[in-house]
């Protein structure tokens, strides 16, 4: 019964966050952080950390794991499916039901006046979370010099992976030089869905798991690939790129969603489902065998001084996507009010749930659009 109770309680929380998570994986994690943490105290904010530390040694979607990551914590096996599942399918359904309206009608729906409000309220959301992520992972000065050196380099433009194991490997070394005799412990050590699949279904399998497998950074680097592997070899016009990035930007939920459209454009449902299924499943299997040996990682002397800099570099960009995301959204008094407006909600009010945060957002900026 009470895991049941434990399911029940993941499906609702990650499917309300499907359908309300706006703002890349950054906003997607802040949102996870104030409900699993701060609202449900389901971990404490170390351990939540550690777990966004860990996303981000491993390839795939970072929110997305999260989700995964927080299931398995929750409800073992049953809990990864159920958190992993329930976080991507509301996207993934809208976004089937925008590919195929796009497919019928060649054009996508106007939302913009609905989403106005949302980006602001999200920014606010972000700096909240950087916070109480921020107070426990700066441990020392060194580690908050660290930090704020990341944070620069990613303001300016350095590459997210590199910096986060820059800051990793930094932080190892200093340790090292400190106590040289410790020993490292090494850590790195399919399937599920019955598809009619024909040449062209098998072919989108293969380049979605290829890049669900390899693919680190922000869903910019996801459009990236997909321009040189579908683009570039005829497979996808560079129009319906650009729609599908647009999709992956007004739609909740993990911005890799956008391949749903994508697989849909070139194999209907069977290859909107077949390039979903593809993408993701990399990301299951990860966290499946990375979240187990956490604690025991944590442990070690050496690796927990390693993610102890990955953990620094996260808040630090999770800082620095704000400072993007604040030059790119807030050019008018009203996104400005927008974003005044929510920091004083969730700073004032630390427990509210982020969703009437979005909401919120969405009603006041669409109100105030037309004046």
């Amino acid at each position: 019964m009470k895991n049941n109770s434990t399911l029940r309680q993941l499906a609702g929380l990650f499917t309300r966050l499907g359908l309300t998570a706006f703002g890349g994986p950054a906003a997607h994690i802040a949102m996870m952080q104030k409900e699993v943490v701060d609202r449900l105290h389901w971990m404490d904010h170390q351990h939540f950390l550690d777990l966004v530390g860990a996303t981000n040694l491993i390839p795939g979607p970072n929110s997305t794991e999260m989700a995964i990551h927080i299931g398995y914590e929750r409800g073992k096996w049953k809990g990864l499916l159920v958190a992993g599942c329930c976080f991507i399918l509301p996207a993934v359904l809208i976004t089937g039901v925008i590919a195929w309206l796009y497919q019928k009608y060649g054009r996508l729906p106007q939302v913009n006046a609905w989403i106005y409000g949302i980006k602001p309220a999200i920014i606010a959301i972000i700096l909240a979370a950087a916070w109480q992520l921020a107070k426990k992972a700066v441990k020392s000065v060194q580690l908050g010099i660290i930090g704020a050196l990341v944070f620069l380099a990613a303001v300016l433009g350095a590459d997210e992976i590199v910096a986060m194991f820059g800051a990793g490997a930094i932080t190892l070394l200093l340790y090292l030089l400190r106590r040289p005799r410790n020993a490292l412990h090494n850590f790195f050590p399919l399937t599920l869905l019955q598809i009619t699949f024909d040449r062209t279904n098998i072919r989108l399998f293969l380049i979605f798991l290829k890049i669900g497998a390899i693919l680190y950074g922000s869903g910019y680097v996801l459009f990236g690939f997909l321009d040189k592997e579908l683009v570039a070899k005829g497979l996808l016009s560079r129009s319906q790129l650009i729609d599908a990035i647009a999709v992956g930007q007004f739609t909740p939920g993990p911005v890799f969603s956008s391949v749903t459209f994508i697989g849909w454009q070139m194999g209907g449902w069977q290859g909107a489902l077949t390039a979903t299924v593809a993408i993701f499943l990399p990301s299951f299997l990860f966290v499946a065998l990375l979240n187990p040996l956490m604690p025991r990682l944590r442990r070690s002397a050496l690796f927990s001084a390693f993610l102890d800099g990955v953990n620094v570099a996260s808040v630090a960009i999770i800082a620095a996507v704000c400072v993007s995301f604040g030059k790119a959204v807030l050019d008018d008094w009203r996104t400005v009010l927008i974003a005044i407006l929510s920091a004083g909600v969730v700073f004032g009010l630390p427990k509210i749930n982020s969703v009437f945060v979005v909401i919120g957002g969405s009603l006041l900026g669409y109100g105030l659009s037309y004046l």
